[in-house]
């Protein structure tokens, strides 16, 4: 046999080899991240009256919250649908009523509010509101923002989603009702890019509301991750125009819980930061948020902030620990986070997310 054939032939076995290889590493990933369903199986007939957090040890009414979704529905010149984010309205909704608050809508143009839906990332509380239907009646008809009274609430929550980089910031009544709550001290919470609602809010000391303010909310590399031309969708970019207006940016890990509270302004960067947004404008309000058992999503963010704060060990021990306590991992995040590493060329950090990963399946 010549050389040159040996060399051809080589060359198809090592390719082989490569796909093999490939293709086994496939169905083992897929493997390690195969739905759990001691929490998926029937998820999406979920009703409130299901959820023990909700169900039980009833909280008497403590008042109002407002929650302000956008009234936008299409992403910019690309024609793409958006509006609001259904899971952070959901779990700010749940947390907020569980809590002994009512929940009303509103809208800058009221009635029914554009939602995005990511099936994803869907849960319990998710699929309760789509089926609570006193939820469901109040956002098909939401409250025009214009005839809000806002004396009848204790607290505003800006809810995200693309469309809010839209129509929140130019929006007279929002920056009206944003003015009188920061200075008369009541809560405003915003998440995601629920902040856009922060921007070109003037106090009467004709001061930006964010000058020397700490805020976080949607981040520039976040943002450009999902959209590269983000620039070019949007009026502005998010990080950039709280930055501008004066506000410190907290910027957290990539696509991870991160609240940041300066007094009664409440902020988070992006949707894992939802539930504990909530809770600690419930704590703003003066009263200590009732117990809540972690989410299996929640329980990965945790693991995947030690990793990214003190790395592989920590990361093990959170999940360790976790597991011995009983509680459910999540692995569709981790994995997700590992699939984010490798498109970062962050090859050292997908291998140790990947071990992460497959001790959730190991130890459980």
């Amino acid at each position: 046999m010549s050389k040159k054939r040996k060399i051809i032939l080589g060359s198809i076995a090592s390719l082989l080899a490569i796909i093999v290889s490939v293709t086994l590493f496939g169905y083992w990933f897929i493997g390690l991240i195969k739905h759990d369903r001691a929490f998926t199986k029937g998820v999406e007939n979920t009703l409130p009256a299901e959820i023990p957090y909700l169900a039980e040890d009833y909280v008497l009414h403590r008042g109002k919250i407002l929650a302000v979704v956008t009234s936008h529905s299409i992403l910019g010149k690309t024609e793409k649908p958006t509006g609001y984010e259904l899971s952070e309205l959901a779990r700010a909704y749940y947390v907020f009523t569980a809590n002994g608050f009512e929940v009303e809508v509103a809208s800058p143009k009221g009635g029914n509010a554009p939602v995005v839906i990511d099936e994803d990332d869907m849960w319990k509380f998710d699929y309760a509101f789509i089926n609570d239907t006193t939820a469901q009646r109040k956002i098909k008809h939401t409250i025009p923002l214009n005839e809000v009274d806002p004396e009848q609430y204790e607290a505003v929550y800006f809810v995200g989603g693309k469309g809010t980089m839209f129509d929140f910031p130019e929006n007279t009544a929002i920056q009206s009702l944003v003015t009188q709550y920061y200075e008369t001290g009541k809560v405003i919470g915003a998440v995601c890019h629920g902040p856009a609602a922060l921007v070109n809010v003037t106090l009467n000391n004709g001061r930006s509301l964010l000058e020397g303010k700490t805020t976080s909310g949607f981040t520039n590399a976040e943002e450009l991750f999902l959209i590269p031309d983000a620039p070019e969708v949007f009026p502005f970019m998010l990080q950039d125009k709280l930055i501008e207006q004066g506000a410190t940016f907290n910027e957290g890990f990539m696509y991870l819980e991160n609240v940041v509270q300066d007094g009664n302004l409440i902020t988070g960067q992006n949707p894992w930061s939802v539930w504990p947004l909530a809770e600690a404008m419930v704590k703003q309000l003066g009263y200590t948020p009732k117990p809540r058992l972690k989410t299996p999503e929640e329980n990965a963010v945790q693991v995947l902030i030690a990793y990214e704060s003190s790395g592989y060990n920590a990361a093990l021990s959170v999940l360790k620990n976790s597991i011995a306590e009983g509680k459910l991992v999540q692995r569709e995040l981790i994995a997700v986070h590992s699939i984010l590493a490798a498109m970062q060329f962050e090859l050292g950090k997908t291998v140790n997310i990947i071990q992460i990963l497959a001790n959730i399946e190991n130890e459980k």
